[in-house]
């Protein structure tokens, strides 16, 4: 492995320690000094292959702390359904509907009936622009679904079809299939769409690996399961995965991983096993997620809690005393109340009888986690940082569904996406896109952490709920420093520091020093992973 010695460079390490530098060294894929240009360069010029950035930015690695790695790849082949119009979106499927021989399946990804002023689609309106194939849409959220009739035939679904626990199905007045499936009433058609073989699978995600090196990411916490698991496997035994991954277990396959012994932070430095992922409820744009109160405009609506807070400590406890921490999928305030309400027995539990896990692991380094906290109850947003809870948090989510939450949710919006209430509460932050949802660039993440606006400016310049917005510097944390302390690898990620894995971005624009509502247009110019460089633009 070469040894590499970057100089003239305007280096933020985000250590405190050594918060600026101009030069660093590397050897075998990790830093071993970091300091002037002049000292490292009498020290490894000799010996080190030189390299002069001429004043550029460094910055550590980018990681997204919550990505849906299989569903983005598989998604960059899909129909883009993310139209401001339902009548675009029915264009964009017709499209690929005239390229696409009869029978085959057409898969869309993205759309937002909400954002829609000629309102939601139907299985009708599908089978009308691709009449000879089944067709099969997950909404932005991916929490519901839409299908035309081709597709409900083929999963065998009618209007006699009973809702399945945890979801429903769309009906029109008359009681008939309108296409709509929600919740877990998405897997009725879904399981019968073919998929990729593993070694398929592993190619596919090995074309995806260069969009995420070109937005500056260097690591991903994904939240797919099975077969994602077994492809990414097979590209780091090829040595071609080049991107740190940290793998959630499906809550469903927690008895087979405590079966195995399996426990979080197995693995290496760049495959390692994760959180044990469970669901809540659902999303707030097809309106499925868990409320206290109902949802604005209607007196009974209050979504879908897939478990309470008993059967989540059940499951929690089960996973604690194995080694293993949780990562709790919860958007309403009444499913992230659940879910702290079992957290608060899991850690009284913990305290009481795991002092010592298996192994000699205190339970202390289990890093438990709430996926979104997109709403939280005044009352209950202090209780992650009492708990020592992780607050998983993706600010994308807060521009991209401002005008939704105003609308559904009303005042209780104050505590929406709220990152720096718990930021300021004590919790620990960690920042990610929740990808193919929104675009996995980090730099859009900077952007709507740092000004609560959308792209175009909107809502103002102060930003959508501005008490929430968060420094610059607290941004960048929440996609280095915080996303390396909840994989258990704060001691050798985050950080340029000696003894860091080299995994930096290289960048013209320095973003402590650009007006914040260009944080967005920033990208990298190059990306190392382990001291390779893994994108040169």
């Amino acid at each position: 492995m070469t040894r590499i010695l970057l100089t003239n460079a305007r280096i933020h390490t985000l250590d405190p320690r050594q918060p600026a530098a101009a030069a660093l060294a590397i050897d075998e894929g990790r830093i071993i000094a970091v300091g002037a240009t002049d000292a490292l360069r009498d020290e490894f010029g000799s010996r080190f292959e030189v390299e002069d950035l001429h004043g550029r930015v460094l910055l550590p690695g980018l990681t997204d702390a919550h990505l849906h790695l299989q569903h983005y790849a598989l998604a960059l082949a899909m129909v883009d359904c993310d139209a401001a119009t339902r009548a675009e979106c029915l264009v964009r499927i017709a499209e690929r509907a005239g390229a696409t021989p009869p029978g085959a399946w057409i898969r869309g990804t993205g759309f937002n009936q909400n954002a829609w002023a000629d309102g939601p689609g139907t299985a009708a309106d599908l089978d009308a622009v691709a009449p000879h194939n089944p067709v099969y849409v997950t909404h932005k959220s991916l929490h519901s679904g839409w299908a035309n009739h081709a597709a409900l035939k083929l999963a065998g679904l009618t209007s006699a079809t009973v809702d399945p626990p945890g979801g429903r199905l769309g009906r029109s007045p008359d009681g008939n299939l309108d296409g709509i499936l929600y919740e877990s009433a998405m897997d009725l058609v879904a399981a019968i769409i073919p998929r990729p073989s593993p070694q398929q699978l592993a190619e596919i995600l090995r074309a995806a690996l260069p969009k995420l090196w070109r937005v500056g990411l260097t690591g991903v916490h994904d939240f797919d399961r099975r077969d994602c698991f077994v492809a990414l496997q097979m590209l780091h035994a090829a040595g071609d995965l080049k991107l740190r991954v940290l793998k959630s277990i499906p809550l469903e396959d927690l008895p087979l991983a405590v079966g195995l012994g399996l426990r979080t932070g197995f693995g290496d430095d760049m495959l390692r096993i994760g959180a044990v992922k469970a669901f809540m409820d659902g999303a707030l744009g097809p309106q499925t997620a868990a409320m206290l109160e109902p949802y604005a405009g209607s007196t009974d609506d209050y979504g879908i809690l897939l478990l309470d807070a008993r059967q989540l400590f059940e499951q929690a406890r089960l996973a604690a005393e194995n080694g293993l921490s949780m990562a709790v999928h919860a958007i309403g305030d009444r499913a992230v109340r659940a879910v702290l309400d079992a957290y608060q027995q899991v850690r009284a539990y913990e305290h009481e009888h795991l002092a010592v896990l298996p192994g000699g692991f205190p339970a202390a380094r289990l890093r438990h986690r709430i996926e979104h906290v997109q709403l939280i109850h005044p009352t209950d947003a202090g209780r992650l940082a009492a708990l020592d809870i992780i607050a998983s948090m993706q600010p994308l989510h807060a521009t991209s569904d401002m005008r939704m939450a105003d609308r559904y949710w009303g005042p209780r919006a104050e505590l929406s996406y709220a990152l720096a209430a718990q930021l300021h509460a004590g919790a620990h932050l960690v920042l990610g896109s929740d990808a193919p949802v929104e675009s996995p660039n980090p730099f859009l993440g900077l952007h709507a952490a740092v000004t609560r606006r959308r792209a175009d400016g909107s809502p103002g310049v102060q930003g959508w709920y501005p008490a929430q917005r968060l420094s610059l510097l607290q941004a960048l944390q929440g996609f280095t420093t915080g996303p390396a302390y909840a994989a258990g690898m704060e001691d050798r990620l985050g950080k340029l520091a000696p003894g860091y894995l080299a995994d930096l971005i290289v960048l013209e624009t320095d973003p402590f020093r650009c007006d914040p509502h260009d944080l967005q247009h920033i990208l990298p110019l190059r990306t190392m992973v382990g001291g390779e460089w893994v994108f040169c633009s």
